[in-house]
């Protein structure tokens, strides 16, 4: 995501906090020192840093089921409203996406009686009771209910919040995956609406009730749009979209000439056919590496890749992009029966998706 600092990665998946999110532990500080000396600003600051852990924490395990369903998961931003995993695509089967969103929630209830049984061990039951930043008792006991906090609010049935999907999941065994996202999405669009009447009506109005329900009410609306497009696109074919020129290489084609190649036929992606047999594919970037390790005169057949996805002309537009996300690439071979046919590359696909958001506005 834009505007992020990288902190590490761990299970392949890159955490990272939003610039904004910096200014969060300052505000906290400041609001509580000058209110409440320093020792109750450490406290806040620490408790505040301690909630965005949890937050990381909770994306990690939606990201880590999702990751054994097979969706890719390059990063989780922190930001000043909670955590965003960025996920190559959505989970297709409604049971994969039932435990991609319930495996956050999860987390939070079960870290949160791990937390309860400790501090009640170490401070009582009177301390848990009396949640606050007095004392750091006190804000033991605040980090104990902060966890139960996280897992019921996010499982308020308002899209896109974990409840929601797990509301369209469910939704979705019954009804076509379209109806089951608007019934979702019109959930978010009221509950939006609720917080947002609270938050304008509150003496003084409460910004963050606001803000959240600004958040929930376009982040809704952008999902049921996506959803709309993502339905529109599955009748198209790669055979749809495929262009009717394209420029196949032979494997004794140096660099130099592929080069001049994809400079006037503006392609960057070629297949490499000896004979009328496919015998590789070279994308942009092994054109590059090409030039680096073995000179202009390096032949195609020397680094084309030998193992590559390969879509047909009948394949649907959906599975052909899930093809690509998986493997890396911006685009690949296509045959029409053992026939190479042209080439789909990711920016096709996305024309088709501009195409169709613009109708469907």
């Amino acid at each position: 995501m834009k505007g992020s600092i990288r902190l590490f990665k761990i299970f392949g998946i890159r955490i990272s906090i939003h610039v904004t999110f910096l200014l969060l532990p300052l505000v906290f500080a400041y609001f509580y020192t000058t209110r409440a000396g320093i020792s109750t600003g450490v406290r806040a600051v620490f408790f505040i840093l301690f909630v965005f852990t949890c937050v990381g924490c909770h994306e990690l395990c939606h990201s880590i089921v999702a990751k054994h369903f097979g969706i890719i998961v390059s990063e989780i931003t922190l930001l000043p409203i909670g955590g965003v995993a960025s996920m190559k695509s959505m989970p297709e089967k409604p049971s994969h996406e039932f435990f991609i969103a319930i495996a956050g929630p999860l987390f939070n209830l079960v870290f949160g009686f791990i937390l309860f049984i400790i501090v009640y061990s170490i401070f009582g039951l009177k301390v848990l009771m009396q949640p606050s930043l007095n004392s750091w008792p006190q804000t033991a006991a605040y980090m104990v209910w902060i966890n139960p906090m996280l897992a019921i609010f996010n499982m308020i049935p308002a899209f896109p919040m974990d409840g929601g999907r797990v509301l369209r999941s469910l939704l979705a065994k019954r009804l076509s995956y379209k109806r089951a996202t608007e019934i979702a999405v019109n959930f978010g669009h009221l509950f939006a609406l609720v917080f947002g009447f609270i938050g304008l009506t509150s003496n003084p109005p409460h910004i963050i009730l606001i803000v959240i329900a600004v958040f929930i009410y376009m982040a809704a609306s952008s999902e049921e749009l996506q959803v709309s497009i993502k339905e529109t696109i599955k009748q198209f074919m790669v055979k749809d979209v495929l262009a009717p020129q394209f420029t196949s290489l032979k494997p004794t084609t140096p660099v130099s000439k592929i080069l001049e190649t994809s400079l006037h036929r503006h392609q960057e992606d070629f297949p490499v056919v000896d004979e009328t047999k496919l015998v590789g594919f070279l994308t942009r970037s092994d054109i590059i590496m090409a030039i680096h390790s073995g000179g202009m005169n390096t032949l195609a057949e020397d680094v084309m890749r030998r193992e590559f996805p390969i879509a047909y002309t009948t394949d649907k537009l959906t599975a052909v992009q899930q093809k690509m996300e998986s493997s890396g690439l911006k685009a690949m071979p296509v045959l029409k029966g053992k026939q190479l046919s042209g080439i789909i590359t990711l920016e096709d696909i996305s024309r088709v998706y501009a195409m169709m958001s613009k109708r469907t506005k």
